[in-house]
């Protein structure tokens, strides 16, 4: 065979064993992509429970480029500490490193089984889309694992005869003859793939055939875990702080790098003892190595986080309340990840309305010219968010969502919305509110006031109930802020009928207080509508939950 043939060839196999961890981890993605990051939110607890859901998280998805998107959007909204978040990659570079040590055994066998196995999960999941997405999302993951089991197999086989194309040996002998180029063509390579997997794949049977030789194997190991902190670092966009966990990976496994760059031959030989099989010994110094900077770092985390937070201290941006800080564009190759931003960004609305709110009982009770003002400034900016977020969503690929994430994402579409009209509703009755008490001064009674300030003060604790119900997806805080709503409208006629009973008609101003309070009432209990129906869209994607009436979902 020709060394062209042989190049042409192998090319065709390195693309095929790229398309299979391709259809891999989009199909666990789709299938348990939330469910996955729930797992790992939850051990993000101490930074031993975070090193194994990081050992667990990656060994599913066969990405560690995958896991730090993930960790990297939780530490960038403040969700989980720097320390914890460390860990977990530290974690994740291990079990990229144990993917890899299992798929190198001799499973040519099973490829046929897998392929066979996922071809009918597939297909049988495809009759009934709404009902049988995860297993065709699993069928996806048996033919993408089939796919390279088949072309890892196939890599082997073509190195075989490539003692007998001298020049393509040569070649990549004078490629891989200095350690440092070893270094950052597998860097390269695995930033270009985004999946050191993939890479290390590659790296094995070169080195199984001796096209390269174990010194140069290691190097090419050394840059393939170094290549794969790059998009993270690339993801993590311009923010200080988001960046700080992508930097902390980078400068960990480039201290690694350095630390054993000079050792690679020695190393070679130690390997060498430990058996005999050239692939195995690249795979074995993949997870050494990855052993070896986890443990000592594992306790060093706390004085790391704290030198990446001197490092990259938090930029005070421009008063700009309506800019996106978390819409990036890069989450969109993880669907999830996409949706999780735009949630973070949805609090953000969530506490303009609630600054919007807390001013409203200043104006409405003192007339409070300042509080009106700045509560109308954050209409604007209100605005842009919504429909920032709005954009967002519809940008996100949707065959690549699980039935599950899209339905969070007709709830975090509904939320917004929702969040959108009560801050018009506040936007409006603030602005009304203002212009009627600069023409006539109003004052009114003590029981009212008390009686506003009793209904705000509910609002405001529903707001709050309304952001934790969202962002958690608790059908217990939905449940609760669905019976809030109904409270609230019953305390509201209760107080629109004491108000009617005391009304004085004799009184200055009266009137005009009474138009403005039963106003002021109208459209606290409109806002506590909007806030409700994020408990309803909670409630309808609970399984089990049932459908809520049209009638109880309508209800002013």
């Amino acid at each position: 065979m020709s060394a062209t043939s042989l190049l042409i060839e192998l090319v065709g196999h390195v693309v095929l064993l790229l398309w299979g961890a391709r259809m891999v981890q989009t199909g666990i993605v789709r299938a348990f992509g939330s469910d996955l990051r729930r797992l790992l939110g939850k051990g993000l607890r101490n930074p031993f429970l975070a090193l194994a859901a990081g050992i667990g998280v990656t060994a599913l998805l066969q990405s560690s480029t995958a896991t730090a998107l993930m960790v990297t959007s939780f530490a960038a909204g403040g969700l989980v500490s720097l320390v914890p978040a460390l860990a977990v990659m530290l974690g994740a570079n291990i079990g990229t490193a144990l993917v890899v040590k299992a798929l190198t055994f001799d499973l040519a066998w099973l490829s046929p089984v897998v392929l066979t196995a996922g071809y009918v999960a597939f297909k049988r999941g495809g009759r009934e889309a709404a009902k049988n997405a995860r297993l065709q999302n699993l069928g996806r993951v048996g033919m993408g694992l089939g796919l390279m089991l088949l072309a890892l197999h196939m890599l082997v086989d073509a190195m075989l005869p490539a003692e007998a194309a001298p020049l393509l040996r040569e070649l990549l002998h004078s490629l891989t003859a200095e350690p440092l180029f070893d270094i950052v063509l597998a860097a390269m390579l695995t930033f270009a793939a985004h999946s050191s997997v993939a890479v290390m794949l590659m790296i094995v049977p070169l080195a199984t055939s001796g096209v390269v030789s174990p010194a140069a194997a290691f190097a090419l190991v050394l840059g393939a875990n170094l290549g794969s902190t790059i998009p993270p670092l690339i993801a993590a966009g311009s923010d200080p702080v988001a960046r700080r966990l992508p930097i902390g990976n980078l400068l960990f496994r480039a201290a690694g790098c350095l630390a054993v760059l000079p050792f690679l031959p020695a190393l070679a030989e130690q390997f060498a003892r430990i058996t005999p099989w050239p692939g195995a010994q690249a795979v074995n110094f993949h997870i050494a190595f990855n052993v070896a900077v986890a443990l000592p770092l594992i306790f060093l985390l706390k004085p790391a986080a704290a030198l990446l937070t001197r490092m990259l201290p938090e930029v005070v941006a421009a008063d700009d309340p309506g800019r996106p800080l978390y819409l990036q564009e890069a989450a969109f190759e993880t669907p999830y990840l996409a949706l999780s931003n735009a949630a973070r960004e949805a609090l953000r609305m969530g506490d303009l309305v609630d600054t919007m709110m807390r001013r409203y009982l200043d104006v409405i009770t003192s007339g409070d010219r300042a509080a009106a003002e700045e509560a109308m400034r954050l209409g604007k900016p209100l605005d842009r968010l919504q429909d920032a977020i709005k954009t967002y969503l519809t940008r996100i690929p949707a065959d690549d969502l699980a039935e599950q994430d899209r339905k969070r994402m007709r709830v975090i579409l509904e939320f917004v919305v929702n969040l959108g009209h009560a801050g018009d509703i506040l936007e409006s009755s603030i602005g009304q509110i203002a212009r009627r008490k600069a023409r006539q001064p109003a004052i009114a009674t003590a029981a009212d006031q008390a009686d506003l300030a009793a209904v705000h003060a509910m609002l405001l604790e529903d707001l709050g109930l309304a952001l934790s119900t969202f962002i958690g997806e608790d059908p217990r805080g939905a449940r609760t802020l669905v019976a809030a709503k109904r409270k609230l409208s019953e305390h509201e006629r209760v107080i629109t009928r004491d108000h009617l009973a005391r009304l004085d008609s004799e009184r200055p101003g009266a009137l005009e207080s009474s138009a403005l309070h039963l106003a002021a009432l109208r459209d606290l209990k409109r806002i506590n509508s909007h806030l409700a129906a994020v408990g309803y869209a909670v409630l309808e994607q609970a399984p089990g939950s049932g459908e809520m009436s049209a009638g109880e979902g309508s209800e002013a």
